[in-house]
């Protein structure tokens, strides 16, 4: 009885090493078939120097119905933000959205006056027109920093952002600002 029962267990084993071995050699197989249909992609076109040259920044203005802030995909060519990033992208928020969804955040007529570092914080002089922003809105003034912070802190080497107006500072905008995790 103890010998019938050490083959039956023999012939188990030995079936289920034979259907695992079958199995593992048409795994092998199929692996194998799929390797070598594989083919070299051939793009349809050549990518051109300029796309080499290509980046994508995000800006990010409010979203006209949520007044939410929403990054915004552009293309740029790496040659216009090479030197003094930070201005290219302050000046693309000064312009405005592309998306017809979002709507402009610095306020009309605003110019850049000047950037420097100091430190990994980066001073953004502003002209005066910056304080025009709808101050009757709630979350107007926090967009408004958002935007710009959110946008400059895609850049590795911005952590901080510090806002004046005409060279001096302004109390309306007295603190350095960082990223918030939630924008």
């Amino acid at each position: 009885m103890k010998n019938k029962k050490i083959g039956v267990i023999f012939l188990v084993i030995l079936t289920i090493i034979l259907i695992g071995g079958y199995f593992g050699i048409q795994y092998a197989k199929n692996k194998k078939e799929k390797e070598s249909t594989l083919e070299e992609y051939i793009p349809e076109e050549e990518i051109t120097e300029q796309q080499v040259r290509q980046t994508i920044v995000s800006l990010y203005f409010p979203n006209k119905e949520t007044n939410e802030l929403n990054p915004e995909a552009r293309l740029m060519d790496i040659k216009e933000i090479m030197n003094n990033a930070q201005d290219k992208l302050i000046n693309l928020l000064i312009e405005g959205p592309k998306n017809e969804k979002n709507k402009r955040i610095i306020p009309e007529g605003t110019k850049l006056n000047k950037t420097y570092f100091e430190k990994d914080c980066v001073v953004l002089d502003f002209s005066k027109e910056i304080l025009n922003y709808k101050k009757e809105e709630e979350k107007e003034k926090n967009n408004l920093i958002n935007s710009i912070v959110n946008t400059l802190t895609e850049l590795t080497e911005i952590n901080q952002v510090k806002i004046i107006i005409d060279g001096n500072e302004n109390e309306e905008f007295n603190e350095i600002y960082t990223r918030k995790n939630n924008q």
